[in-house]
C-alpha cells in the first residue's frame, strides 16, 4: 500500500521546499520534475515553470520530465493527458509510483532543491537555504526531516507549550485536505452511479419489457444500485414505489 496524500505532501515539501497543499498540484509537472532531478541531478530546471495554470504549460514541463525518462531509461510511461487534467486519483496513484521510484534510487546527502530551482520561476523560500536547513551527511536514512518553512500550515515551533499548538494546528489542516478529497471522490462515483441509473431509467422508457424480465441484466444492476448495507434503513417514502426523479438515490 502507497503512502497517503498526507505523507507524500510533507515528503514532497520538505524535499522540495516547496508549499504543495494539494495531490492535483503535481498535474503541473512542475514538482515531478524537480522530484527527479534530486534524485539524478540532470533535469533543466532552468526551464521548469512553477507558477503556470494552463495545460500547454503543463506540458512543456511533462516533455522535459518524458526526457529524463527517456535519458535514463525508466520503462514506466507518464500518463501526461491524465495527469494534466489535476485530478486526485492519477496524480496520487503517479505520485505513489514516484516515492517508491525515489526510495529506491535516491543517492542520499543533501539536496539544494532552491538552488537548482534558481530561475525557474518557482517562489523564493522564506527560510534559510536548503543546505544549511538539512543535516550533511545524513544520507538515506534522514531522508524528509526538515519541516517546510514556506507553508502557512506548517510555522515555524515557539519555545515552550506553541510545539502542541503547531502540532496540533498541523494535524487539523492534513484532516481538513483528507476531508476535502474524500467528498471529491464520493461526489465522483457519485457521479457515476447517477448517469448508470438514468441510462437504466430511458432503456425502460424505450422498451418497459426489460423490466419486466426478473432475470434479467436491468433488475440485476438495479439490485446493485439500490442495495445498501446491513444496519442502513431505507427512508419510508423510498420503499412506496420506483425512485423519482427529484429524489436522490444514494
Amino acid at each position: 500500500m502507497g503512502e497517503s496524500r498526507g505523507e507524500l505532501l510533507a515528503w514532497i515539501n520538505d524535499l522540495l521546499q516547496l508549499n504543495v497543499t494539494k495531490v492535483e498540484q503535481c498535474g503541473t509537472g512542475a514538482a515531478l520534475c524537480q522530484i527527479y532531478d534530486s534524485i539524478f541531478q540532470d533535469v533543466p530546471m532552468a526551464r521548469v515553470k512553477f507558477n503556470v495554470n494552463t495545460e500547454y504549460a503543463y506540458l512543456q514541463n511533462f516533455k522535459i520530465l518524458q526526457n529524463c525518462f527517456t535519458r535514463h531509461q525508466i520503462e514506466r510511461s507518464v500518463p501526461v493527458e491524465a495527469l494534466i487534467k489535476c485530478k486526485m486519483q492519477d496524480n496520487l496513484e503517479f505520485l505513489q509510483w514516484t516515492k517508491r521510484f525515489w526510495d529506491q534510487y535516491y543517492p542520499g546527502g543533501d539536496y539544494d532543491a532552491l538552488g537548482r530551482r534558481k530561475g525557474s520561476g518557482a517562489p523564493p523560500s522564506s527560510g534559510p537555504p536548503a543546505a544549511a536547513a538539512r543535516t550533511s551527511g545524513a544520507g538515506a536514512a534522514r531522508r524528509g526531516t526538515t519541516p517546510t518553512t514556506t507553508s502557512a500550515a506548517r510555522p515555524m515551533r515557539p519555545a515552550g507549550g506553541g510545539a502542541a499548538t503547531s502540532a496540533l494546528s498541523q494535524e487539523n489542516t492534513q484532516l481538513k485536505e483528507t476531508v476535502t478529497g474524500l467528498e471529491r471522490e464520493r461526489d465522483f462515483y457519485f457521479s457515476k452511479l447517477r448517469d448508470i441509473e438514468l441510462l437504466i431509467q430511458q432503456a425502460i422508457e424505450v422498451d418497459p419489457k426489460v423490466d419486466a424480465d426478473d432475470d434479467g441484466l436491468v433488475k440485476q444492476i438495479q439490485a446493485i444500485l439500490y442495495s445498501t448495507e446491513e444496519g442502513f434503513e431505507i427512508p419510508a417514502e423510498a420503499e412506496e414505489g420506483p425512485v423519482q426523479d427529484d429524489l436522490e438515490t444514494f
